[in-house]
């Protein structure tokens, strides 16, 4: 039916209307999917590269300095091991026989820690891994990539005759 016969066909139902004119209107629906499509694959690899580093630190180190003291008194029991600073005093002591019996401190070893820095250098080697992701081919072969292959089966059956 054609838009003039609509615009009749209007004023033929209505008689006491004036012409008016029905135009027909459309409307489109849309609907949407989505589908997973393979675009390439990619591969990822680790490589490790070594290089070498000069590493500069202070080091703390500590020693001991050991005196011994000479000092022969004559003492009533063994004295504790004690500490003066930061030497610690340890008393050795031994019996002696006389007509009596006396205990005599026979000598003191001083102990004594000694704590310095240094500077310390070295070279030393340092690993580092890097990620390396190489692009694949999809599955589906490019047209050359299947021309190749039947050209390789073609020859393959030309030798095998």
């Amino acid at each position: 039916m054609s838009d003039t016969n609509l615009l009749k066909k209007d004023t033929a139902t209505d008689p006491g209307s004036e012409a008016q004119g029905v135009i027909p209107l459309l409307a489109e629906e849309l609907t949407v999917t989505k589908k997973k499509v393979d675009t390439g694959r990619v591969k990822v690899s680790t490589i490790t590269r070594e290089h070498e580093q000069l590493v500069d630190e202070l080091l703390a180190h500590e020693k001991v300095e050991v005196e011994r003291i000479a000092v022969g008194k004559p003492i009533t029991e063994p004295p504790p091991v004690r500490e003066e600073g930061d030497t610690i005093v340890v008393p050795v002591v031994e019996e002696m026989l006389v007509v009596e019996r006396r205990l005599v401190l026979k000598e003191e070893v001083r102990i004594r820690r000694v704590r310095g820095t240094e500077r310390h250098q070295e070279r030393v080697m340092l690993r580092k891994q890097e990620a390396v992701i190489t692009r694949l081919p999809t599955e589906a072969q490019p047209p050359e990539a299947s021309s190749v292959s039947q050209s390789k089966s073609q020859d393959q059956t030309q030798e095998k005759k």
